[in-house]
């Protein structure tokens, strides 16, 4: 079993054990020199075989093999393609997350972790899963972002490596559960812009996010 594919496999169990995805849902991939590794479509992430991850050429979209790939296949290859920087990329359907920006509200800033670790969220309003207008959209603000939340559909992370990807989507998850809890009993706090830039500075949290870039 390759580096990729027991990368692949690890945080596939991760993402449903975590609660990220339901069922089928949710998808992974991982870049592997000029091809890229990805879920195939329909199946529960638990139960993929090392020998049933589907093997495309990124600039070509060329599908190897029997068995079709994930449906957001556009979307991944979007990300692959226009940031060489990206090796990981993640989408899930976390329920707080798909919630509060289903309710048209950003997922703010309220503990030090999500500032510190996370550049950068961009939102999209609704666009058709699978389409070439939702790769295309993805596509255009991929470049600086970690974190793209797809209003009444999911979230989309990416990283150097899948461990970023992972913890990116459960500090996305966590922040919007947070959110949710604190608007029941009051009105959030959220951190100012300065509170979060002093935050990416601490030298102790540039540590910690250089830590999730290296490969496990």
């Amino acid at each position: 079993m390759s580096a990729v594919i027991g990368e692949l496999k690890k945080y596939a169990h991760k993402i449903v054990d975590a609660g990220l995805v339901v069922g089928a849902g949710g998808n992974l991939s991982m870049r592997d020199g000029e091809y890229m590794y990805i879920s195939p479509s329909g199946f529960d992430l638990k139960e993929i075989e090392d020998d049933q991850w589907v093997k495309v050429k990124i600039d070509t979209g060329e599908v190897f093999g029997d068995l079709k790939p994930s449906s957001e296949l556009l979307m991944h290859l979007e990300c692959f393609r226009r940031n060489p920087e990206i090796n990981a990329v993640l989408h899930a359907h976390p329920s707080y997350s798909v919630g509060v920006s289903s309710a048209g509200k950003d997922i703010p800033m309220l503990f030090p972790d999500f500032p510190a670790m996370v550049k950068k969220v961009s939102y999209l309003d609704y666009i058709i899963p699978t389409t070439n207008l939702l790769a295309e959209a993805v596509g255009e603000v991929i470049h600086d972002s970690d974190v793209i939340v797809m209003r009444n559909h999911g979230v989309l992370t990416v990283g150097k490596t899948m461990k970023e990807a992972f913890f990116y989507m459960q500090l996305t998850e966590e922040s919007a559960k947070v959110f949710t809890i604190a608007s029941t009993v009051g009105t959030p706090r959220i951190l100012t812009e300065q509170e979060c830039e002093d935050l990416r500075n601490l030298s102790s949290e540039k540590y910690r996010a250089s830590l999730l870039k290296k490969k496990s």
